[in-house]
């Protein structure tokens, strides 16, 4: 997926809990951990504000475009 969740790198650096963070944001800690792991299909823009509100981070701190490797052509 050419979306990345850096959502564990953040957390690590803030040494915050899934389970923290969880209860500041009012969602799951299910479903930050599916964005954490990158097992998310999507994220709904409410939840990204709340997750750079309380983690005081941008949305280009979360989430990055890594574009897959082209196969080279013969």
């Amino acid at each position: 997926m050419p979306i990345v969740s850096k959502l564990k790198v953040v957390m690590a650096d803030r040494d915050v809990s899934v389970n923290e963070l969880s209860e500041k944001v009012g969602r799951s800690a299910v479903n930050l951990s599916h964005l954490r792991c990158n097992h998310s299909k999507g994220i709904r823009i409410s939840l990204l504000e709340d997750l750079c509100r309380e983690l005081h981070c941008q949305p280009g701190d979360l989430l990055v475009y890594e574009p897959p490797a082209r196969e080279e052509q013969d």
